[in-house]
C-alpha cells in the first residue's frame, strides 16, 4: 500500500542538521521519483549541494526496499550510473535485488506519473519502510507499537569512496550488542566509542576497542521492555562506526549501503532471523567439545606424548591434542619437519590418539612459501605479478580462494596430508590475511581519502597484510574484498574435510565475517594471562553467539605472558563452560598444561567433570543452533528479555536457555556478586541442598566462591540430560544418562536431549540417523492433599538405532512441595519399590536403578501426601 509521508520540521531534523554541521557533510538528497507495487519499493535520489570534500558526491542514486520475508526488511543504496562493489553472492547467497526500471516495466509506468514519497508494510509483518522528501531520509518502524527503529538523518554522503549515513536512536531506551571484533570491557556497546571493522593481525591485542581478526556490521538492539532487532549493514570495505549514544554514524569506505533488518521482537528471534539469512551455524563434531591442549613451542613428537601421558596421569579429560607450526618444515604448509616430527614418528603417535578416542589437530596458514608453489595462477596479484610476503617460512605467495582453482588446490594439499598424517580437524591461523611488515603505495586504493581508525592509531591499510591495491580473480580489488578472506579460506577448507574424509569437518578459523559461522568455530586470538582478558573472554563470546560463530572459546589461562596458578585455577572453572574448550601457549612462557599445578588439576577434573557430564545438553543445543541459530552460550536477557536488569550483565552468562554460569573474575576473591532474574534457582553441584534463590522480581546475591569451581545454577522450570563423565567424549557416550529436573513454581518444566553419532555430515536433516526427545514434567495438585508431579518423554523422531538401547538410569527432582508425609513412584504406572528411590533433602527426591530407553516414551510418576 503506497503512503504520503510528510516531511515535518521536528528535533531529528534539528539533531541531524547540527550533525551535518559538525561533520562538514552535504545537503544530501533529494527523492526525484518513487514507485512500489506490495512489498517492493524503488525510488530516484538527486544530489543537492554536493561538497568536494574526500571525493566528488555520486549525482544520482537509487534505492531498492522490500520485504523480503515477514520478519526481514532489505533497504539498498547504490549510485544508479555506475556498478559498485557488493558482497558476492556466491560467498553470502541472496535474493537479487528489483531494478527500478524492472519495477516500472511490470508496473506499466514511467517516471512521469511517480508520486513523492512512500511506506511498504503488510498485515502479517512488524516492519513498516518510509521514506521522507525532501530532503532525502527513510525510516523503519515497528508496526505493533510505533517505535522508531531506524531513523537516518537528512545529510547521506555517497562518494566513490567514502558513504556516510546517521541514524538517531532513543537515548536511555536501546541497549545495543554486537558490532564486532573487538575486545570489549562490557558486552553493551558504549556511547562515545568508535567501532572500526578491517580485518587485522593486532601485534598489541591485549589493548582494548581496537579492531581485531573480524569484521561484523551487525548489531542488535534490546528496547526497554524487552522488544529487539537485528540491523545488518552487508558491506565488507573498512569502516568506522561511531556510536554516540543516541545515534550510529556509519563511515564506509567503498561499496553499497545495503541494510537488512530484522524484526525480532524477542532476542532469540533475531539471531534465528540473522541466521537464517547469513546462513546457520555448522554443526560441529561431538568430540569438538570435548577439552583440547596446544602450545606453540610442541616441539618433537616427544613432546606431544609426554602432554598425552600427563594428562592421563592426572585423569584429567583430553579430547585432543594440537600442534602449531612447530611440526611443520621451515613454517612450511602440509610438510613435516624431518627430524622433530617425521612421519614414522608422528603417523603412530596419531594412531595411538585415535584407538584411545583422542584426536589430533595443525595449524596452516593461507600462504605457500614462494620457491614450493605450484606453476598454477591462481595467487594474489599486484601491478600483474604475484605479490610477495613474508611469513613464517620467509617470502610466500597467497592463495586467492576467491579464483575456483586455488580452492581445488587447497583440497588437494589437504587430502594428500591426510593420506600421511589422518588431521582430524584444521586451525586455520593468520588468515587476516597477515603479512609481516608494510607496503609501498602503488595507486590511490592504497591511500584513501577517508582513513578508518585502524588498529587505533589511522594506520595504513597496507600495514601487516597484503595491500590493498592487490587484485583478486575476477579484477576483484583487496581494497574491497579484505574483509572476506578469512571467510573464503574457511569455505575452502571445510570443503576439503568433507570431501576427503565425508564426515562432519571441524575448522577453526581467526578471520571472519558474517556467514564464517557456516563453515568454523573461533578463538578469541592470541589473548595475554591477565585478570582483565579472563573477563573480557565472557563478552566477545557473547558476541560471537550473536554472529552467528556459537562454537567459540579463549585460550584458557591466557596464550601470552605467565600466568598464576589462581588466575590458571579461575580460568579453568570458567573455561570448562566455553562452547570451544582450549588450552594454549606461546613458546617463550612457562609450561602451564592443567596438571602441572595440584590447584589447577583440581579445578580441571571439577570443572571438566562437570563439563562431560553436561554434554548431551551441550550437544542439544549444538543441535538447536544449527536449526534456529540459537547460541550456546547466552546472555541473560535471552531468556529473561523484560527484565531490564539483565541488559547490562556480563559477568555472568547462561549456557542455553537455563544454566548460569557465575565464575570467579578477580584475585583474592571469595565470594561472587551474582544476579538471580526472577524464579527458582538451584545447585548444579549440590543435589542435597540444592534450592539457592527464589525470587519473584530478580536479585543480586552474594555466592561463596570455592577455590575449585565456579558458581553454576539451573533455573526451575528445566530438565537437564546428563551423563556420567569420562576421561574422553567416546568414553563418557558409554555410560548411562541421567536427568535432573528442577521444577518451576508452578511445577513444570521441560527439556529435551538430541542424539546422532557426533559425525555425519548433517545434523538432525532428512533422512538422517538421529533421536531427537522432548521432555516436559507438571504437577497437579489432587483433593485431601495429594501432589502428583509427572516427568514424561515424547520421541519427536528416532533413526538413531544407538537411542533404542541407551538407558535412563536415574532421575533427580528438585524444587518438589515439602514436608510430605509420604509419597509413592510410579514407572510406566508400575509402583517402584522404596530400596530405589532416594529422599535428597527437602524437596529433592531420585529415582534411580532404573532402565528406560532414550527411543521409547516413558512416564515417571512421583505422588505426595501432606
Amino acid at each position: 500500500m503506497m503512503a504520503i509521508v510528510s516531511s515535518s520540521v521536528d528535533f531529528l531534523a534539528l539533531l541531524t542538521f547540527l550533525i551535518c554541521l559538525l561533520h562538514h557533510c552535504s545537503a544530501g538528497y533529494d527523492v526525484e521519483s518513487v514507485v512500489g507495487s506490495g512489498n517492493l519499493l524503488s525510488a530516484s535520489l538527486k544530489l543537492v549541494n554536493g561538497t568536494t570534500t574526500l571525493g566528488p558526491d555520486v549525482k544520482r542514486l537509487d534505492l531498492t526496499a522490500s520485504l523480503e520475508t515477514d520478519n526481514r526488511l532489505h533497504v539498498r543504496i547504490t549510485d544508479a550510473d555506475h556498478t559498485r562493489w557488493e558482497v558476492p553472492k556466491d560467498i553470502m547467497p541472496r535474493s537479487t535485488s528489483v531494478s527500478k526500471d524492472a519495477l516500472f516495466q511490470s508496473l506499466g509506468m514511467d517516471n512521469a506519473t511517480l508520486p513523492s514519497s512512500a511506506t511498504i508494510s503488510r498485515v502479517s509483518s512488524d516492519l513498516k519502510f518510509s521514506i521522507h522528501s525532501n530532503p532525502f531520509r527513510f525510516t523503519v518502524s515497528r508496526h505493533s507499537t510505533g517505535d522508531i527503529l531506524f531513523d537516518t538523518s537528512a545529510t547521506l554522503v555517497f562518494k566513490d569512496r567514502y558513504l556516510e549515513v546517521t541514524t538517531a536512536l532513543p537515548a536511555g531506551r536501546a541497549s545495543l550488542y554486537g558490532l564486532g571484533e573487538h575486545t570489549k570491557r562490557t558486552f553493551r556497546l558504549q556511547p562515545n566509542d568508535t567501532f572500526t571493522l578491517w580485518n587485522e593481525d593486532l601485534e598489541r591485542s591485549d589493548l582494548l576497542d581496537l579492531n581485531l581478526y573480524g569484521s561484523h556490521p551487525f548489531y542488535m538492539d534490546v528496547r526497554s521492555g524487552g522488544n529487539a532487532h537485528g540491523v545488518l549493514l552487508l558491506n565488507s570495505n573498512g569502516m568506522d562506526i561511531v556510536y554516540g549514544g543516541s545515534y550510529i554514524t556509519y563511515k564506509v569506505i567503498g561499496g553499497v549501503l545495503d541494510f537488512y533488518f530484522f524484526a525480532g521482537p524477542s532476542p532469540l528471534a533475531v539471531v534465528d532471523q540473522y541466521t537464517q539469512f547469513i546462513g546457520r551455524p555448522a554443526p560441529m563434531p561431538y568430540w569438538s567439545f570435548g577439552f583440547h591442549q596446544c602450545r606453540y613451542g610442541y616441539k618433537t613428537v616427544a613432546d606431544l606424548e609426554e602432554v598425552v601421558a600427563g594428562y592421563t596421569k592426572a585423569k584429567i579429560p583430553l579430547e585432543g591434542i594440537w600442534s602449531d607450526i612447530d611440526y611443520m618444515d621451515g613454517g612450511q604448509d602440509f610438510t613435516l619437519d624431518p627430524i622433530n616430527f617425521p612421519a614414522n614418528r608422528l603417523r603412530p603417535f596419531v594412531d595411538r590418539l585415535h584407538s584411545n578416542g583422542q584426536k589430533y589437530v595443525v595449524i596452516i596458514d593461507p600462504e605457500i612459501k614462494r620457491q614450493a608453489t605450484p606453476n598454477e595462477d591462481f595467487f594474489l596479484k599486484r601491478n600483474g605479478t604475484n605479490v610477495v610476503g613474508r611469513v613464517w617460512p620467509g617470502e610466500v605467495y597467497f592463495p586467492d580462494f576467491i579464483n575456483p582453482h586455488a580452492a581445488e588446490y587447497w583440497a588437494h594439499k589437504i587430502s594428500e596430508f591426510r593420506r600421511t598424517i589422518p588431521v582430524d580437524g584444521l586451525w586455520c591461523d593468520m588468515n587476516e590475511p597477515s603479512n609481516f611488515g608494510a607496503w609501498q603505495p602503488l595507486n590511490a586504493l592504497d591511500d584513501p581519502p577517508y582513513h578508518i581508525n585502524n588498529s587505533g592509531t589511522h594506520r595504513p591499510l597496507n600495514n601487516q597484510t597484503v595491500p590493498v591495491s592487490t587484485v583478486h580473480y575476477n579484477n576483484v580489488s583487496e581494497y574491497d574484498a579484505h574483509n572476506l578472506f578469512g571467510l573464503y579460506e574457511a569455505r575452502a577448507t571445510h570443503a576439503a574435510l568433507l570431501k576427503d574424509t565425508a564426515r562432519r569437518p571441524f575448522v577453526l578459523s581467526r578471520s571472519t565475517f558474517p556467514g564464517a559461522g557456516r563453515y568454523a568455530a573461533h578463538w578469541t586470538g592470541d589473548n595475554s594471562a591477565r585478570w582483565d582478558e579472563l573477563a573480557n573472554s565472557i563478552n566477545t563470546m557473547l558476541s560471537f553467539g550473536l554472529f552467528g560463530i556459537p562454537m567459540v572459546g579463549a585460550d584458557l589461562c591466557g596464550f601470552r605472558g605467565n600466568t598464576t596458578q589462581e588466575l590458571c585455577s579461575r580460568w579453568i572453572q570458567l573455561g570448562a563452560f566455553y562452547p570451544f574448550a582450549r588450552a594454549h601457549t606461546e613458546r617463550t612462557t612457562e609450561r602451564r598444561e592443567l596438571y602441572v599445578w595440584e590447584s589447577t588439576a583440581r579445578s580441571a577434573r571439577k570443572a571438566f567433570g562437570t563439563r562431560y557430564r553436561l554434554l548431551p545438553y551441550i550437544y542439544t543445543l549444538m543441535y538447536e543452533a544449527h536449526t534456529t541459530g540459537a547460541p550456546i552460550v547466552r546472555p541473560l536477557f535471552f531468556s529473561y528479555p523484560q527484565d531490564a536488569d539483565t541488559y547490562g550483565v556480563d559477568k555472568q552468562f547462561l549456557l542455553g536457555r537455563g544454566v548460569l554460569v557465575s565464575p570467579v573474575l578477580q584475585p583474592g576473591a571469595t565470594t561472587v556478586d551474582a544476579y538471580f532474574p526472577a524464579g527458582r534457582w538451584f545447585s548444579l553441584y549440590d543435589h542435597s541442598y540444592p534450592l539457592t534463590v527464589a525470587t519473584r522480581t530478580g536479585k543480586r546475591v552474594t555466592l561463596e566462591a570455592p577455590v575449585d569451581s565456579a558458581s553454576v545454577h539451573l533455573a526451575g522450570g528445566n530438565i537437564l540430560p546428563l551423563q556420567q563423565p569420562g576421561l574422553t567424549t567416546s568414553a563418557a557416550r558409554q555410560g548411562e544418562f541421567h536427568l535432573l529436573v528442577a521444577l518451576a513454581e508452578n511445577g513444570t518444566a521441560s527439556g529435551e536431549l538430541f542424539l546422532d553419532d557426533g559425525e555425519s555430515t548433517e545434523m538432525g536433516g532428512v533422512g538422517g540417523n538421529w533421536t531427537l526427545v522432548r521432555f516436559s514434567c507438571d504437577t497437579t495438585t489432587e483433593s485431601k492433599g495429594i501432589i502428583t508431579t509427572t516427568v514424561g518423554s515424547h520421541v519427536v523422531h528416532n533413526s538413531y538405532t544407538p537411542s533404542r538401547t541407551s538407558v535412563i538410569g536415574n532421575v533427580v527432582f528438585m524444587g518438589l512441595q515439602s514436608p510430605a508425609k509420604g509419597f509413592t513412584i510410579y514407572v510406566n504406572n508400575v509402583e517402584v519399590k522404596a530400596a530405589r528411590t532416594k529422599s535428597l533433602t527437602t524437596g529433592a527426591f531420585s529415582v534411580s536403578g532404573l532402565s528406560l530407553a532414550i527411543g521409547k516414551e516413558f512416564q515417571i510418576k512421583v505422588v505426595m501426601s501432606h
